[in-house]
């Protein structure tokens, strides 16, 4: 049977309840008791001691040599010329080639059976990378020439194809172990 909230609340008589004196302090009092003490907050130390360590390492790891061929441009004298100088299609060409050589040799696995082809191959690449020092301090002495370009396009093409041609043959040589041991099984 519903009631009518209107009745209730007519009907309703207000007790009164005296508190003491000090109620107010005591109950304070217990507040302070039963909430944890609050410990100092170091926040801002941490906030600070992480801007200086992110502000000390682009400090540190800022690319200066970005800088050197723009101010020696100013006094006439260049110090240093790679391919990405030349114009931004040869900064893709070299940031291609160099990317998929650092990934093909990330990719390599080294192992007792495949170490000493790895040497060898890694002997080769090495002559290609003085060979590809050597021709950018060539463009950096004669200047800007297609000849010098096209040789460092194709250094950079040989090292990717030996590159390839060593993990071709890691894989000849993985999928020969692997029938040879399914043969002696």
């Amino acid at each position: 049977m519903p009631k009518d909230i209107r009745n209730l609340a007519k009907d309703f008589q207000h007790k009164s309840v005296d508190l003491s004196e000090n109620h107010e302090e005591k109950f304070l009092k217990k507040l302070q008791e039963e909430l944890p003490k609050r410990k100092k907050s170091f926040t801002w130390i941490y906030t600070a001691a992480s801007i200086l360590l992110v502000v000390g390492l682009g400090v540190k790891f800022y690319p200066t040599n970005k800088l050197e061929p723009i101010i020696n441009k100013e006094n006439n004298v260049q110090s240093e010329v790679n391919l990405g100088d030349i114009s931004p299609e040869m900064q893709k060409i070299e940031n291609y080639y160099l990317t998929a050589i650092n990934y093909e040799i990330a990719s390599l696995e080294v192992t007792t059976e495949n170490k000493a082809l790895l040497d060898e191959y890694f002997e080769k690449i090495s002559k290609l990378d003085v060979d590809y020092k050597r021709l950018n301090q060539k463009l950096k002495k004669d200047g800007v020439n297609n000849e010098t370009i096209n040789a460092l396009i194709t250094n950079l093409q040989l090292r990717l194809q030996l590159l390839i041609q060593l993990k071709d043959q890691l894989n000849d040589l993985q999928s020969k172990k692997s029938k040879n041991e399914n043969f002696s099984a």
